[in-house]
């Protein structure tokens, strides 16, 4: 099942990145408060706000319009990115602040790349 992966260079221009990318993870947790009252015998609580994250890793692309071009300008702007991740007709689309891009260089000689976003917008993220 294939999947894609689009996000914003920090001109604000979408990126198809799905080639670059070996793996990802989207985390979409909501807090928890606790409401226990001294009258319970059993402990209540109250769903709190949602957020969500991504962890994008892959292989180093530094190809034009590619994951390179998309990451490498993370530590010189301040600027939200669109991530949109597509899947078997679903499609989860979130506004992030990358906040880091690093790369990592194994002793076999490969280049591989990792990039850390946090949700921006006070909209919970949701899978249309």
């Amino acid at each position: 099942m294939g999947m894609t992966l689009t996000v914003d260079d920090s001109g604000g221009s979408g990126r198809a990145i799905s080639n670059d990318v070996t793996s990802v993870n989207l985390a979409t947790p909501r807090g928890i408060s606790d409401s226990t009252g001294i009258n319970s015998s059993a402990k209540e609580s109250l769903l709190l706000l949602a957020d969500g994250s991504y962890s994008i890793s892959g292989i180093f692309n530094d190809a034009s319009n590619m994951s390179h071009d998309v990451f490498s300008t993370v530590p010189t702007t301040s600027v939200s990115r669109s991530v949109v991740q597509a899947i078997s007709g679903q499609t989860m689309t979130m506004e992030c602040n990358f906040t880091d891009y690093a790369l990592s260089r194994a002793q076999d000689g490969s280049l591989t790349w990792s990039a850390s976003g946090q949700q921006t917008t006070t909209t919970a993220p949701t899978w249309s």
